[in-house]
C-alpha cells in the first residue's frame, strides 16, 4: 500500500493498543526502522509476549511496554507521568479503540466506548503536548473511521446509557477524535508539532470483533474477510505517517489508503472544534495543575 525508506533512528514512538492487531504490526514496523518503541495496553501478559516477539523479530532491544487501561483516567493520568520520564517524544500513536464495548459507565462516570475511543485518548494526549512540543518537529497520529460520517455529538447526552446503538457510539467517538485532531491542528500551529487522522478502513485478523454479539459478529466476520485488508497493509500506513519527510509537514488531515481522504465536513468548522475541546476539558475536570494552556 504505502512504503517509506526513512529510518526512525533516535526518535521515540508511543503507541497505544500495540499487543495486538494493528497495533502490534505497526510497532514491529516503526521498531524495524530503529526507533525506541514503547507499546501500551492493559494486558500486561500481552504486552510481555508483544514486547518480546518484537525484539526478536526486528533485533531492536529498544522496545518496551507500559501499563495503560483507557477506561480508567486514573490509569491515563499514570501512563502519562511516566512517560514525561523520557527525555523525548517524536511520536504518539493513538491507535487503540473497541466496537461492541457492554453500555454501561466507567468509574468515571464516562460511557465505557466513548471513553475507550475518546475521552482516554483525549486526557493522553493533553497531558503529552508539552513532552511533543518540547520535542518538536514530533508528530500525533489518530485513529478514526468512516462511521465518523454519521455520527453525532450531543453535549447534554453523549455519556448517556441505553441511548445509542453500538454503531452509534461507536460513531460519536470516531466524530469526536475528528474534531479533537482539528482543534489540535488549530491550537499547535507553528509549533512543529502535526496532528492527522487515518481511517484503517476494515481490517482481517484481529479482534475488534470480540466483544459483538455472536450472529452480528459471524455475519460481519464474512464481510471483513471479503474486503479487508491485511493488517500488516494497515501497519505500514502508520509507519508511513509516522516517518516519512512530507507528512512531517503536514498536519489537519485525514488519510486513508495513504492518501489525503474526505474529512467530516465539521472538521473545517473552527467554532464547533473548539467547543468540543472545551467541553471534553470540562468533563474530564482538567484543573489548574493540568493545565498547560
Amino acid at each position: 500500500m504505502c512504503n517509506t525508506n526513512s529510518r526512525l533512528d533516535g526518535k521515540t514512538v508511543v503507541i497505544t493498543g500495540g499487543s495486538s492487531g494493528i497495533g502490534f504490526e505497526a510497532a514491529k514496523h516503526i521498531a524495524h526502522k530503529g526507533a525506541k518503541v514503547i507499546i501500551a495496553s492493559r494486558n500486561e501478559t500481552k504486552l510481555i509476549r508483544a514486547r518480546d516477539r518484537i525484539q526478536q523479530v526486528t533485533k531492536n532491544p529498544n522496545v518496551s511496554y507500559k501499563l495503560l487501561d483507557l477506561a480508567s483516567l486514573k490509569s491515563v493520568r499514570n501512563f502519562a507521568s511516566d512517560i514525561q520520564s523520557e527525555d523525548k517524544l517524536d511520536v504518539l500513536i493513538n491507535n487503540a479503540g473497541a466496537v461492541g464495548l457492554s453500555d454501561r459507565l466507567t468509574e468515571d462516570g464516562l460511557n465505557l466506548t466513548m471513553q475507550v475511543n475518546y475521552f482516554g485518548s483525549f486526557l493522553l494526549t493533553y497531558l503529552l503536548l508539552p513532552l511533543l512540543t518540547k520535542s518538536a518537529p514530533s508528530r500525533i497520529i489518530n485513529s478514526s473511521a468512516s462511521s465518523m460520517y454519521v455520527g453525532h455529538l450531543d453535549y447534554d447526552h453523549w455519556n448517556d446509557i441505553g441511548r445509542y446503538s453500538a454503531v452509534e457510539v461507536l460513531a460519536n467517538s470516531k466524530l469526536a477524535v475528528a474534531l479533537f485532531t482539528a482543534e489540535l491542528d488549530n491550537i499547535l500551529k507553528d509549533t512543529g508539532v502535526t496532528a492527522n487522522t487515518f481511517d484503517p478502513f476494515v481490517v482481517r485478523d484481529t479482534d475488534i470483533l470480540d466483544n459483538v454479539p455472536e450472529l452480528v459478529r459471524n455475519v460481519s466476520q464474512i464481510f471483513v474477510n471479503l474486503v479487508g485488508q491485511p493488517k500488516e497493509d494497515v501497519a505500514k500506513e502508520i509507519l508511513f505517517l509516522a516517518a516519512d519527510p512530507e507528512i512531517g509537514r503536514i498536519s489537519g488531515v485525514h488519510y486513508k489508503f495513504c492518501r489525503e481522504w474526505i474529512n467530516h465536513w465539521l472538521t473545517y468548522d473552527t467554532e464547533i472544534t473548539k467547543d468540543l475541546w472545551n467541553q471534553t476539558r470540562k468533563i474530564l475536570n482538567i484543573t489548574a495543575n493540568l493545565d498547560w494552556e
